[in-house]
């Protein structure tokens, strides 16, 4: 397949899409020559990629491309432009909760101040340990 040709503002598009975060330098101020992001990931690194000033609709040529997506983005073309285009994120190896997961703040306070022991909390379902929890307020047992 083939794809557009990618810019500065493309490239920029998808740091703020997925979420990388603008580096300061030491007096708290961004670089004057480059647009620097990073980007924390699950595993514990950290990417970091620079954009030339301005951040505008200069073209890329494929050599420095190909670098930027391999070496900094650390994505493919295709998921690239997914995310630039219909604001797919890229699949980071984030770990998703499962949905009848209890929130931390729930087994936290059914451990504390409740009591239970983390099997009996690990054991209850999300209604279950909302229950639990109201008859501690309201009884106080």
């Amino acid at each position: 397949m083939t794809w557009p040709q990618p810019t500065r503002e493309d490239h920029d598009r998808f740091c703020q899409l997925e979420g990388w975060r603008p580096v300061r330098n030491a007096r708290g101020r961004t670089g004057t020559h480059y647009v620097t992001y990073e980007l924390n990931l699950p595993d514990g690194r950290i990417l970091r990629t620079r954009i030339s000033h301005p951040v505008d609709r200069s073209a890329y040529g494929r050599s420095i491309w190909g670098h930027i997506l391999r070496d900094q983005l650390q994505v493919d073309e295709a998921t690239f432009w997914a995310c630039v285009k219909d604001g797919a994120l890229p699949d980071r190896g984030a770990p998703t909760p499962p949905s009848n997961a209890l929130p931390a703040d729930l087994v936290h306070l059914l451990i504390s101040r409740v009591g239970l022991d983390e099997a009996e909390v690990a054991a209850m379902s999300k209604e279950d340990a909302v229950a639990r929890l109201q008859k501690y307020w309201a009884e106080g047992v």
